[in-house]
């Protein structure tokens, strides 16, 4: 079973495996349709196009009318009848992959775990690596006979908006923002209506778990970056601008052997959703 990482080579080995399932999760936020317009032009045989912003992601309303961020969790069982739709049974190994170091794919396999399933893994490298190694790309969709998930018990964990503003005061856990440092600080910001960053968060980059090649680090370096943000994994939570990115750091974690953060679903794009939760720009 992979449940972090796998690499080109290994992956492979196994496209013509049934129990084996790849899903494409390239995506570009700022042109909805760029993620499956280059999943047409080519893509890892058997793959199948996972789409971050209906696949991956729920109504940005609730029930109550709170803006809930601009990739809110999909409903569970939505989610799950999704994945049957792909083909995947509790047994199947599923590998995710984008062409972004793994920003996309990550949500997905922070997903599968949100549903309790753990032979999920990132390609590591992505889509670079794999035609690194000189490995073909098709351009034919992938049919796959409906599989028969169950949902199980969840492998990870969540925090509301209200527990991270309780949190500022009882500073009981960390928040990590993974956002580039300079949309922390509120410059530059052209995604969200509002710059800046939760009060008290500390600031760690997705891409800076990534080694120049587009791979992950490894454990021992991945721990070390982590070793000043906080001790204890289990009292921190991950947070980014919509909750797509904050599950990189969750993944770099699991990789660091480092398990047990929370996610902040609705991040930052949800919390400058209410004028009312306080805002903090610079450095600190």
């Amino acid at each position: 079973m992979h449940t972090t990482l796998i690499d080109a080579a290994t992956l492979s080995q196994h496209l013509d495996d049934p129990n084996w399932v790849i899903l494409d999760c390239r995506h570009d936020l700022m042109h909805p349709n760029a993620g499956f317009d280059s999943f047409a032009i080519g893509h890892i045989a058997g793959a199948q196009f996972a789409n971050v912003d209906t696949d991956l992601s729920g109504a940005k309303i609730g029930a109550d009318g709170k803006f809930l961020g601009r990739h809110p969790l999909p409903g569970k069982a939505a989610f799950i009848e999704t994945l049957r739709g792909w083909g995947i049974d509790d047994d199947t190994q599923v590998v995710a992959y984008d062409a972004h170091g793994g920003m996309f794919a990550a949500r997905l396999w922070w997903l599968l775990r949100w549903v309790g399933h753990a032979a999920v893994a990132v390609l590591d490298g992505g889509l670079v690596a794999w035609q690194a190694e000189a490995l073909p790309l098709v351009t034919h969709a992938e049919r796959r006979t409906p599989g028969a998930l169950s949902e199980r018990s969840s492998l990870v964990s969540t925090v509301s908006a209200d527990e991270v503003l309780a949190n500022i005061d009882m500073q009981g856990r960390t928040v990590v923002d993974a956002r580039a440092a300079d949309r922390y600080r509120g410059e530059n910001e052209t995604i969200d209506p509002v710059g800046g960053h939760i009060p008290g968060a500390k600031n760690r980059f997705f891409k800076d778990n990534l080694t120049a090649d587009g791979r992950f680090k490894n454990a021992e370096q991945l721990k070390a970056d982590f070793a000043p943000l906080f001790a204890d994994p289990s009292k921190a939570i991950m947070q980014c601008g919509s909750g797509v990115t904050a599950c990189h750091n969750l993944l770099a974690l699991e990789v660091a052997g480092l398990p047990g953060a929370a996610l902040y679903p609705g991040s930052w794009s949800e919390w400058v959703g209410d004028p009312a939760r306080p805002v903090a720009t610079g450095p600190n």
